[in-house]
């Protein structure tokens, strides 16, 4: 992923502007991707580049440490930011009980992490309670616990995730029941995974070779599937992502595959922009997020463009860019938004 670069242009006078378009990240695998803003955290046996098939291989081993194939996004991500997330799965094997006594699922996890959180020694996946600001799409082999001699099957499972990071005990679905649903291996299968603020609902689009593989209800983030009012998410990475099972007594999995076509559209570094004139100076407010740097930049005749303010760091809130001296006559205004 290269630099990115956003431009929010208004016409001094006008009062109201429409947000910038969404960010994409894309990545088709056809050139190394380790050359190209990805990265790789722990294990790096676990994700290889297939330069031929142009896809990523990938094995998910719960006796390893946590692993990430990763991409920073560059914006913070909340439940109130639309986001989607579509990608190329194939599976090759999966099987879970591949450690001693561990006969629960583990998951295999595409989707957005806080990169501080998931990279901390006390991240664990398995552990409840200790993985805080998730958003991902998660799927679970076939695998069962036996306590006492009293055998729990615990079904496939394709689901939305979400763990809050104000509360990391609340994890939306509490009841995966609504999401049994079993992947094919040795084929490719798209997945779609799309949330909208508005509503606070994540939805599963899941074809292979064009036709559904299952059917899966909607997830809405709320009290009855375990997310309070107050709860709230921040991640700012996408990973596939092979969790360790370290902390976990019942589960575990390992499996082997690829992941290619990777699509990720998140909220742009500015929103809900606004410009007007206050007693003579003109203002542009929106929206910041951290790690973005900001200029307001002015040109008469889009033949050169002049910065109007100095290069103002994100305060994560709200930002407002002012010219004290605007030229006489009709001027347009850009805010330039660029990571550092």
């Amino acid at each position: 992923m290269k630099k990115i670069r956003f431009v929010l242009l208004a016409l001094a006078g006008w009062s109201v502007l429409s947000n910038a378009n969404a960010t994409v990240i894309t990545e088709n695998f056809s050139t190394n991707p380790l050359a190209d803003g990805w990265r790789i955290f722990g294990d790096t046996n676990l994700f290889q580049w297939d330069s031929t098939n142009h896809d990523l291989e990938v094995t998910w081993d719960s006796s390893r440490t946590n692993s990430y194939f990763y991409c920073p996004l560059g914006v913070t991500v909340t439940r109130n930011d639309d986001f989607s997330i579509a990608f190329d799965l194939w599976l090759n094997d999966i099987a879970s009980g591949v450690e001693p006594g561990k006969t629960g699922p583990m998951e295999l996890g595409f989707g957005f992490l806080n990169f501080t959180n998931a990279t901390s020694t006390n991240f664990m996946r398995g552990a409840f309670g200790s993985a805080p600001n998730v958003a991902e799409f998660d799927y679970y082999t076939y695998g069962y616990y036996d306590f006492d001699g009293f055998i729990y099957p615990s079904p496939n499972t394709t689901t939305p995730s979400f763990i809050s990071g104000v509360d990391s005990y609340d994890y939306c679905p509490s009841d995966l029941s609504a999401y049994d649903n079993v992947l094919p291996t040795n084929q490719w299968i798209h997945v779609v995974f799309t949330y909208t603020a508005t509503n606070q609902t994540a939805a599963l689009t899941l074809t292979a070779d064009g036709v559904p593989v299952g059917t899966l209800p909607p997830l809405i983030l709320d009290s009855d599937n375990g997310f309070q009012d107050s709860d709230d998410f921040q991640v700012d990475t996408f990973s596939v992502s092979s969790y360790s099972s370290v902390g976990d007594d019942y589960d575990s999995v390992l499996a082997h595959g690829s992941v290619a076509n990777i699509v990720v559209t998140v909220p742009p570094p500015a929103q809900n922009v606004t410009g007007a004139f206050s007693n003579g100076v003109w203002q542009m407010q929106f929206t910041d997020h951290l790690n973005w740097l900001y200029t307001l930049q002015c040109t008469t005749n889009f033949q050169s463009w002049t910065n109007i303010s100095m290069a103002t760091p994100g305060n994560g809130t709200n930002l407002v860019l002012q010219d004290n001296n605007p030229p006489t006559g009709r001027a347009f205004y850009r805010v330039n938004a660029e990571r550092p």
